[in-house]
């Protein structure tokens, strides 16, 4: 005797007495809305920072790609943490205003205990990398590269995190398309001069962004510097426009 399904009552389903394998169900084919909660929309690009002599320089443009659509134009990817401390972000927007939002309730949190003890940029950068590596191994990752930058009792502070919770900490860090561009013009200007200047530090940024300005497709010209010295809160600059000549655009040929 045929089967159900030889017979056509019951197309693609189950045999009698045995167990139905389903396939993989897809956006298209599942009930209800789809999830992409896996998967960045709106992202930034680089974030670099560069240690100078008394305090640390961070920046970022304003860009959020929606795709390759230029479509948010005045997001801001750095947050002043608390006194000492600067945070910027590539990647997922989303993500990191979650982040924003985390660490503000916790920078809340400490000062609601008022027992003279804060955060440090070590410890906010160690916090950040427990957070980051406990959303991945939940397969829920922040879709974010996060640079810390702060300085406490006059040292210094520079470091990176990723979604994976990898971390590390340096004189010079790059995110983005800036880890193959700008990260190489940061280490050659350290190297020539390991003590520079807070204005040189931040001449050097501007002219790695506009690098990227030219050579990144998801970079912007327009940017914020963050700055933080030695005894002193950091501060956050008003958007600059970076300036760029584009006179010698007609002779690159041979990439399109």
């Amino acid at each position: 005797m045929a089967s159900f399904s030889e017979r056509g009552l019951w197309q693609n389903g189950p045999f009698p007495g045995r167990f139905h394998d389903f396939p993989r169900q897809t956006p298209t084919t599942m009930h209800g809305p789809a999830k992409r909660s896996m998967y960045p929309v709106t992202q930034g690009t680089s974030v670099l920072g560069v240690c100078f002599n008394g305090g640390v320089a961070l920046a970022a443009d304003t860009l959020g790609s929606y795709g390759s659509l230029a479509r948010f134009r005045s997001l801001s990817r750095l947050m002043k943490v608390n006194e000492n401390t600067v945070i910027g972000a590539s990647g997922d927007i989303a993500d990191f205003q979650y982040i924003q939002e985390t660490l503000k309730q916790k920078i809340i949190d400490d000062a609601c205990f008022d027992d003279g003890h804060g955060y440090t940029p070590k410890s906010i950068f160690s916090w950040l990398t427990r957070i980051l590596y406990y959303r991945r191994t939940k397969m829920d990752p922040l879709w974010n590269q996060i640079v810390v930058a702060g300085n406490y009792e006059g040292q210094n502070f520079l470091g990176y995190i990723d979604r994976l919770g990898i971390a590390y900490e340096g004189p010079t860090i790059a995110t983005g398309y800036g880890a193959y561009i700008a990260q190489p013009m940061l280490r050659d200007a350290m190297e020539k001069n390991p003590n520079m200047s807070e204005e040189e530090a931040a001449e050097l940024l501007r002219k790695c962004l506009t690098v990227l300005y030219y050579r990144d497709a998801r970079s912007l010209n327009k940017y914020e510097l963050a700055i933080v010295r030695d005894g002193n809160e950091p501060v956050i600059s008003n958007v600059k426009t970076l300036e760029t000549n584009w006179d010698i655009a007609h002779y690159v040929k041979g990439y399109e």
